[in-house]
């Protein structure tokens, strides 16, 4: 089976988790959800295309490798604050300024949130889509993400990609056995890279060190976070890919 490769390189890189409050968390790979609005944005979807959306991010079957660590193996956590007043506008990634609505005392205190962010990290998906044939297909996604409609980043608006997101495509009888296919960025006899792929995705000689449910999908249609799949999570060694990339 064929499947689109997605490299996800940037200064800064946020795979969010289950947002408590204030505290925007992350994970340590991308989630469903985040490369549905991903591929939204470069087909130049509008937001309330909901159930579009939504058919999307069901159709995705994805597995991802971590290449590079962020820097010093650690996450960082921004302090953000904004107080806007009635007048104030600010550009969004729909090319036009958006303003805030009723009078002058709307917004009196400042708000204040903590965004956590990984630092110079690479990770590479191998996907799907399921069913092949419907819209839109892996060849149009692929289109988009080399002439997206709108600019693109990789999580958050600050997490500008700092490498082509499309990577080509690469053959596999499961999302893992492709993405195992695709030769790794940097030094082969670098440490191991770690790996996530779906529940029976994954390939004979790579065992899961652990098994468990992440809720990474969005219900585009209420616009809340809900639902689960099941993951699994192992490494494999770079000397895999060594003759590979002696060759």
């Amino acid at each position: 089976m064929r499947h689109l490769i997605i490299n996800l390189e940037a200064p800064l890189l946020a795979f969010g988790g289950e947002t408590i409050d204030n505290l925007g968390v992350i994970r340590p790979f991308p989630a469903v959800s985040m490369l549905t609005g991903l591929f939204a944005n470069a087909l130049g979807w509008r937001r309330v295309e909901r159930q579009r959306h939504q058919d999307l991010q069901d159709r995705i079957v994805m597995a991802a490798r971590i290449e590079r660590e962020p820097a010093g193996g650690v996450r960082m956590t921004d302090f953000q604050t904004a107080q806007l007043a009635a007048n104030d506008q600010g550009w969004t990634t729909r090319g036009r300024p958006e303003g805030r609505a009723g009078g002058a005392n709307t917004y009196l205190a400042p708000h204040l949130r903590y965004r956590d962010y990984y630092a110079d990290m690479r990770v590479t998906a191998a996907l799907r889509l399921e069913p092949a044939d419907d819209a839109p297909t892996l060849d149009a996604v692929a289109q988009a993400l080399q002439e997206p409609i709108r600019p693109l980043f990789i999580g958050r608006k600050p997490c500008l990609p700092s490498a082509p997101l499309y990577g080509d495509f690469a053959e596999g009888d499961t999302a893992l056995a492709a993405l195992l296919n695709v030769v790794p960025a940097g030094d082969t006899r670098g440490e191991p890279c770690r790996l996530q792929w779906p529940r029976g995705e994954g390939v004979d000689d790579i065992e899961a060190s652990r098994t468990h449910m992440i809720t990474d999908q969005r219900n585009w249609v209420s616009g809340l976070h809900g639902g689960g799949r099941w993951v699994c999570e192992g490494t494999v060694d770079r000397s895999r890919w060594m003759e590979v990339a002696a060759s």
